[in-house]
């Protein structure tokens, strides 16, 4: 259900006319974007120096690596790759154990004789031989489905045998890395068969099991864990180790965004051990998640079932109700205006009040439904941001042609002018992220904790809400408007300008809630 946008209006003297020369440096898109975070000041989402590795610049280090070991040791490219997925490409280690004893780091990596570069011979000629594998005899007659190929260790086998061994072993994953001869007795390394027994496919797999033996194998690199995105990001400070909790996170080419920590999507301002909490617990079967993850919810008035398919909390129930309401707590949202003051306790939890006595057994089953019901409080709150944001990013990817080129069409805007509509979905999107993993840390606020500090953060993050809902709004619905035929240009400049100074406050409001957060609630 679409909200209404009455409310939508502002006063001028709120929100001074723009200016197109005004400055605009917070709102740079590749600001907004970067991976600095808020503020440098604000404890959060600090810049960390790191630097993007595409497949190409990977390989490339692969390569490096084998060439090293390959003309220093004098082994072949196949050896030498062995040698370094066994030790963790590690290339030190291999010289200084190789020099110390060759004889015991052969043994221990396959490569037991002199490693044929060819990597397994084909015997072809008159004569038969016993295949182990598929236990059939066959006579030589120079058909490949008859041919016998010997492996560097000297065990024969069928060609179709060698195949199916090879391809399968890499179908099944990174182990093919130390594939070795499937004589039982035989430890030898047949890693040299792969390029002339694997399939074309496969081959290609084989690689990519190797440039994530090396990634893996690094504390400095990370694949980006976006689905589909090849690119890794290095850490250019230290080992790579010595992060602190969330300051470290980074935007990767394909626009993810993850802690370096962690792994997980960035999550600033709440700490690493605080998502991994909530993480688990969202994950927990004790908690009945099919039954908190309800997509529906009954009108508070005629009681019609509402499906959410917008991103912003304001609801409207069609007509004839047309009730409008709060999606998180359904409360009027008369009731969340700026005047009542209203909106800033729909994020305070409530706890239920006990009216009578109760034994020991109703005792203990009241604190278990309270706890339910506070942890559903702050989990449906977190998975409406979580959902509402999925949803932004995904308006942001088709913003050009849904919005902006038509906008751009209607009312001859500049680029600076198109740059500002963009600039707020993008603010959208963040503070949606920040907004979530503030209830996670509200969740986590421990009973004792100081109540005066409580209420303080509740407030900022009520206020932060409050102009977040505002903006979204206004992006999401009132734009929409002014991309029909017909529209007036100059209702499209004063909500230009609104669009504008609500992105400059919302922003502002969530660098004190990132800021507070970070100092510990400190007033």
């Amino acid at each position: 259900m679409m909200s209404d946008d009455e409310d939508m209006s502002y006063d001028d003297d709120e929100y001074p006319p723009y200016d197109d020369d005004d400055d605009q440096g917070d709102y740079d898109l590749e600001e907004a974007e970067s991976s600095r975070g808020w503020d440098e000041d604000g404890g959060s989402g600090e810049l960390v120096e790191f630097s993007l590795l595409s497949g190409r610049d990977i390989r490339a280090r692969v390569d490096a690596a084998i060439s090293e070991i390959s003309s220093f040791l004098s082994v072949s490219n196949e050896a030498a790759l062995v040698l370094l997925c066994k030790h963790g490409w590690n290339v030190s280690r291999i010289h200084e154990e190789w020099f110390s004893d060759e004889a015991k780091i052969r043994k221990s990596s396959g490569l037991t004789v002199p490693e044929d570069s060819s990597g397994g011979a084909e015997v072809r000629g008159k004569g038969t031989f016993f295949c182990g594998i598929c236990l059939e005899n066959y006579v030589h007659n120079n058909s490949i489905n008859c041919s016998a190929v010997t492996a560097a260790c000297g065990h024969v086998y069928c060609e179709n045998c060698w195949r199916t061994y090879v391809n399968t072993a890499i179908i099944d994953g990174a182990g093919s890395l130390f594939l070795r001869c499937p004589e039982p007795s035989c430890r030898a390394s047949v890693a040299g068969m792969i390029n002339s027994l694997a399939s074309d496919e496969n081959r290609g797999k084989y690689e990519d099991h190797v440039l994530r033996s090396f990634v893996e194998s690094k504390k400095t690199i990370k694949y980006c864990p976006a689905p589909g995105c090849e690119f890794a990001i290095e850490c250019l400070i230290g080992d790579g180790s010595n992060c602190k909790v969330c300051d470290y996170e980074v935007t990767c080419n394909c626009s993810y965004r993850l802690c370096w920590n962690c792994s997980e999507e960035a999550h600033s301002p709440v700490d690493c051990e605080t998502v991994a909490k909530w993480i688990l617990k969202r994950n927990s079967e004790a908690e009945n998640t099919n039954w908190i993850l309800a997509n529906t919810k009954p009108c508070p008035k005629c009681k019609k079932w509402i499906q959410k398919n917008q991103g912003c909390m304001h609801m409207t129930c069609p007509a004839p109700c047309k009730f409008e309401f709060c999606w998180l707590c359904t409360g009027p949202w008369s009731e969340h205006g700026e005047k009542t003051g209203g909106f800033y306790s729909c994020n305070v939890y409530q706890e239920a009040k006990r009216n009578c006595e109760y034994n020991e057994q109703e005792r203990i089953r009241e604190m278990a439904k309270n706890s339910l019901q506070r942890y559903t409080h702050y989990y449906e709150r977190w998975n409406s941001n979580r959902l509402s944001r999925k949803k932004v990013m995904a308006d942001l990817d088709e913003l050009p042609a849904r919005i902006l080129d038509k906008l751009s069409d209607i009312h001859r805007l500049t680029k600076s002018e198109l740059q500002i509509i963009t600039d707020a979905w993008v603010q959208v999107a963040e503070c949606r992220r920040v907004l979530m993993w503030s209830y996670a840390y509200g969740y986590y606020l421990p009973e004792n904790y100081d109540q005066a500090k409580k209420k303080f953060f509740e407030y900022l993050q009520g206020e932060a809400e409050f102009t977040l809902e505002k903006l979204h709004s206004l992006v999401e619905e009132e734009l929409l408007k002014h991309t029909e035929e017909g529209a007036s240009s100059g209702e499209y400049l004063r909500l230009q300008n609104n669009v504008f100074y609500l992105t400059r406050n919302t922003r502002d409001y969530f660098q004190n809630l990132v800021r507070a957060l970070a100092n510990g609630l400190q007033s």
